[in-house]
């Protein structure tokens, strides 16, 4: 009977001497830390690793997360400056520093940052209108990080990051705004427009005066060597008419032969026939009747022939003002000029 009791006592010492050194025996993760409490009062902080703990007089509050964290808290109203209730969403990056400041110097550090975000955030863009909400989102963020890290070093906390998620204004507000960029982008296609309009305007004109100048410049040049041909052409002719010393029977031929070409023309109905037919009529005949002394060189039938084709050809010559003269009949009333 005496050894069953004691073999029962032995075991129940061993059960408790192992409930003992499960007690006092505490082993931290990496990155945590535990507050532990000695007969009520803060004794010290667990660090990773193991500890020893007097069983059944300290104790070992829960594990602190030491790592950064983040939070999302939900959407928050907001009235702006111009009385505009928009919808704020942010994102919170934070990390305990001091274990125990975090456990007795706040009851929920993770409730009260949420609140002094959003309150903080009231108090921001409270002073800012709808336009400088939208584009001011560093601004926001910088100030709301500075406050909050104020606020919560404290509470062994360190603010690192404030971002603004999302910031929802009105449906009423969406959609005028959709509107007004969708006239600015009208109004910019518009300037576009315009503007390439008037640039291909501007080189198409361009295009014209320079076209315009060349062609002028093309006609210039070609009249200038026109008239340079005309000239040359011209003092050629003098030249070669004063080099063969013209007798004035040749210019009476010649002025003979030119008559037919007066009278041509549709439009003629007076010609007036110039006085110095008949004198130039009796020259030709004198040219080509007058008996040529004859020489040694000019005698002979060679003589003959050349005297009797001069006379044919001052008989084609006074027929042919004849016909001028008809021709310049025929169509009106002829005038003799004195």
């Amino acid at each position: 009977m005496e050894p069953s009791v004691s073999l029962i006592a032995g075991v129940v010492v061993a059960l408790f001497a192992v409930a003992v050194l499960l007690k006092a025996v505490r082993i931290v993760p990496q990155a945590r830390a535990r507050n532990v409490e000695r007969l009520g009062r803060f004794q010290r902080t667990l660090q990773p690793g193991l500890s020893l703990v007097i069983p059944f007089i300290d104790r070992v509050h829960p594990a602190i997360d030491l790592r950064e964290q983040v939070i999302s808290f939900q959407p928050q109203p907001v009235i702006t400056e111009d009385n505009l209730v928009v919808e704020i969403d942010t994102v919170l990056y934070f990390q305990v520093t001091d274990p125990r400041a975090a456990f007795y110097e706040i009851a929920s550090y993770l409730q009260a940052v949420e609140q002094l975000t959003a309150t903080t955030l009231r108090n921001v863009v409270g002073s800012m209108d709808l336009e400088s909400t939208l584009t001011s989102r560093d601004t926001i963020n910088s100030q709301l990080r500075g406050v909050l890290d104020d606020a919560t070093g404290r509470w062994g906390l360190r603010v690192n990051r404030v971002e603004i998620k999302a910031i929802d204004p009105p449906r009423t507000i969406k959609d005028a705004m959709e509107k007004q960029m969708r006239a600015e982008r009208d109004k910019r296609a518009a300037i576009l427009t315009a503007e390439g309009q008037r640039q291909s305007q501007i080189l198409t004109a361009e295009g014209d005066k320079q076209a315009a100048i060349l062609r002028a410049e093309g006609q210039r040049t070609a009249e200038i060597l026109k008239a340079e041909g005309q000239s040359r052409a011209i003092d050629q002719v003098f030249q070669a008419v004063h080099r063969n010393d013209p007798d004035p029977k040749l210019l009476a031929y010649q002025y003979l032969q030119m008559l037919p070409q007066l009278a041509q023309g549709p439009g003629n109905t007076m010609w007036v026939i110039p006085s110095e037919v008949t004198s130039a009529l009796q020259g030709v005949s004198r040219a080509f009747t007058e008996v040529l002394p004859k020489v040694a060189a000019t005698s002979g039938p060679a003589a003959d022939e050349v005297a009797s084709k001069a006379t044919d050809d001052a008989n084609r010559a006074a027929e042919a003002a004849v016909e001028a003269v008809a021709a310049a009949e025929a169509p009106g009333r002829v005038t003799t000029s004195a």
